[in-house]
């Protein structure tokens, strides 16, 4: 699924600020560092997967900045880059299945906070049968749904609104 959703996103990752929550192994910031994101940001709250995501950017032997790990849960997270004035261009949330709207819920708060702005995309990982589309405010929309037969992949970007004044 993963790879599927990287093909989608193509060049867009190229030069990207990326930010991965719930990193786990850190196996998808690692990803798009591979297919040419600029940075990334992995945030896992779990010391031992934060460990794995250490030694993995080990292993790839990153430029200095490329890569950074915060260890906290993804809200507390948010929190933090948002007090910083940080942003991204893509987010990928990969929450365990059975805590999947809080994933959503973290998705929605990027955006409100601005560390996700327009034309910037968020990638939720999810069950096939999460109901995201239902559970949306009317300012986000899906642009991309990469179902699988377990697991989907939800693209979700801000609506442009015209300016009324033109």
């Amino acid at each position: 699924m993963r790879e599927r959703a990287f093909a989608v996103l193509g060049d867009r990752v190229i030069g990207s600020r990326f930010l991965d929550l719930y990193a786990g192994t850190g196996a998808v910031g690692l990803e798009a560092l591979s297919r040419g994101a600029r940075s990334a940001v992995f945030v896992e709250r779990h010391r031992s997967a934060a460990h794995l995501i250490e030694k993995n950017c080990a292993a790839f032997k990153l430029d200095v900045g490329r890569a950074k790990l915060l260890v906290r849960h993804a809200d507390q997270a948010i929190r933090h880059l948002a007090s910083r004035g940080d942003s991204f261009d893509i987010a990928w949330a990969d929450p365990p299945f059975e805590i999947w709207y809080e994933g959503l819920e973290v998705v929605m708060k990027l955006f409100e906070t601005g560390i996700l702005g327009a034309g910037c995309l968020a990638c939720l990982e999810c069950p096939s049968r999460a109901d995201v589309v239902d559970s949306l405010p009317s300012d986000l929309e899906i642009i991309r749904d990469l179902a699988g037969s377990a697991s989907r992949v939800v693209m979700i970007e801000a609506i442009k609104r015209e300016d009324s004044n033109s």
